[in-house]
């Protein structure tokens, strides 16, 4: 069995892009260019760093609060994105009813989400995704929530370290893969820090095989290399601990800041069972605005590396 995945970073959806989106009808004329790399894999996966709070969301003066229309999420949904990582420093941007509606929404529009929870026992699942018979399972968790309080511990995956790994081991047994996106790393580095590879090594040595990274808003480097876990098994992991803004409006002073990546990862699985990562490669990505009648942002694909 061979399948392909394709990962993104920062769904970082601004006021300027949603303006932009609503002079043009939709969503979709932003994601034209890069909709196939998206579409063509077998799983596709992004860091939703927005929130469908609703109409009632109203942001305080001078807070950096996200909240995006409904149709963002069939837009989402279209383009190709079976699964979302949703725990990140602004899920709770519109307090836990918010939160909330932002999973009902994902419900509605058949896209899976890991990180954040409507309740105690919604928290105890963990997400597996069967995709033609290898079983991934997907993990997300967040280094905090700008603050924000958050009422029950269950409701928000954050970066504690022991249940991180008994996260990895219980989904282990039943898995093939296993994903941990990690919303974690200093904003604007375009390298990870000691603290995030140590992490990674960490997950890595206890099973994971890919970990996703996002909240550094510019590219780092990815690394895929072999690796042997507590269990004896020798395997590709790959480090991707920031993909970058995959949707942003940095425009244009902050010109790292408009550009990501689609990872793309070929997982085989043998006839006995074993489970790897045996090819990357990435599509680089950068946000532009021509100017025209519309003035519209654009996601657009740059060469396959």
């Amino acid at each position: 069995m061979r399948i392909t995945i394709a990962a993104v970073g920062d769904l970082l959806m601004k006021k300027k892009m949603i303006a932009s989106a609503q002079r043009v009808g939709g969503f979709a004329p932003i994601f034209a260019k890069v909709k196939p790399y998206l579409r063509n894999a077998h799983l596709t996966i992004g860091n939703l760093e927005t929130t469908f709070s609703g109409s009632t969301f109203r942001p305080a003066r001078g807070k950096l609060l996200f909240s995006s229309p409904d149709k963002f999420a069939a837009t989402l949904r279209n383009l190709g994105f079976n699964v979302l990582g949703t725990a990140n420093n602004h899920c709770m941007d519109g307090k836990v009813s918010g939160m909330k509606r932002t999973l009902n929404i994902l419900d509605r529009h058949g896209i899976r989400h890991t990180g954040t929870s409507r309740s105690a026992q919604e928290a105890r699942r963990r997400l597996i995704v069967n995709v033609k018979g290898i079983r991934i399972g997907i993990l997300a968790y967040t280094k905090g929530t700008n603050g924000i309080a958050v009422p029950q511990t269950w409701m928000v995956n954050r970066l504690q370290r022991k249940k991180m790994i008994a996260d990895v081991r219980s989904l282990k047994r039943k898995t093939d893969l296993i994903i941990a996106c990690l919303h974690f790393g200093k904003e604007f580095r375009s390298y990870p820090d000691r603290g995030q590879i140590r992490l990674m090594e960490l997950l890595f040595r206890n099973g994971v095989n890919v970990v996703l990274g996002a909240h550094p808003h510019v590219l780092h480097p990815i690394k895929m290399s072999k690796i042997k876990d507590i269990d004896g098994q020798i395997r590709n992991r790959v480090a991707a601990s920031s993909l970058g803004n995959f949707v942003s409006t940095e425009l244009p002073q902050h010109t790292a800041r408009l550009r990501g990546s689609i990872l793309l990862l070929t997982i085989t699985k043998n006839a006995k069972g074993k489970t790897d990562v045996v090819k990357m490669s990435r599509v680089a990505t950068r946000i532009i605005q021509p100017a025209g009648k519309n003035n519209v942002y654009r996601v657009v694909p740059g060469k396959k590396e």
